[in-house]
């Protein structure tokens, strides 16, 4: 058995033509429970009283494809540049009126802060570090993921190799750094989970 993750990617764009035209071929029997009226604000809705029958009927959900290059014919095709930019210029205004209405609640606050490559490579070192038990208040037991620590920290490497020589020099040395340090981390840390493994020697006998 694989130890790939494995997830399933949809095409929204194609999903919602074909469910569009499922809709106007099938219209709805008087047998068929009415939908219930959409929400004032188009959101989603709680479906309830779902019948046995109707359960039955449903698909069986596909087999998830692994991911790797056995399965690349079943990607969706990418977006063309025009959906790109669309899409890039409706994310903005929807996150410009979000920071419009947190800056309604708070005037006092002031814009957010540019992301940039420091702030990925910040947000892995926390996350490794709080895996590793970092953050835990005093008085309590640290959770340790060291397993999930591994592959934050795997993932910071592949960050290094996929960006080596696009970086300018302070994204770099943060890189490295952070890198660095999160690896001497995760061994001192083996290092003390290996020695509380290993049993202690048996009592030396008495001549």
């Amino acid at each position: 058995m694989s130890d790939k993750p494995k997830f399933e990617v949809i095409d929204r764009r194609k999903r919602k033509a074909e469910e569009e035209q499922e809709s106007q071929q099938q219209p709805a029997t008087p047998s068929e429970a009415a939908p219930a009226p959409p929400a004032p604000g188009g959101g989603p809705r709680l479906v309830v009283n779902e019948s046995k029958s109707e359960a039955r009927r449903e698909p069986a959900p596909a087999a998830t494809p692994e991911v790797g290059a056995d399965n690349e014919a079943e990607m969706p095709p990418p977006p063309t540049a025009q959906e790109s930019r669309e899409q890039k210029a409706a994310y903005d205004a929807s996150a410009q009126r979000l920071e419009d209405m947190v800056r309604a609640q708070n005037p006092a606050a002031g814009p957010p802060p540019q992301i940039s490559f420091e702030h990925l490579v910040q947000q892995f070192y926390v996350s490794a570090m709080i895996q590793m038990g970092a953050g835990t208040q005093e008085g309590q037991r640290p959770k340790v993921d060291i397993l999930g620590a591994r592959t934050t920290i795997d993932l910071l490497g592949v960050l290094a190799e996929k960006t080596r020589g696009n970086l300018t020099e302070s994204e770099d040395k943060t890189l490295q750094t952070v890198l660095f340090e999160v690896r001497m981390a995760f061994l001192e840390l083996t290092r003390m989970i290996t020695l509380q493994s290993v049993p202690p020697p048996p009592p030396q006998k008495k001549a």
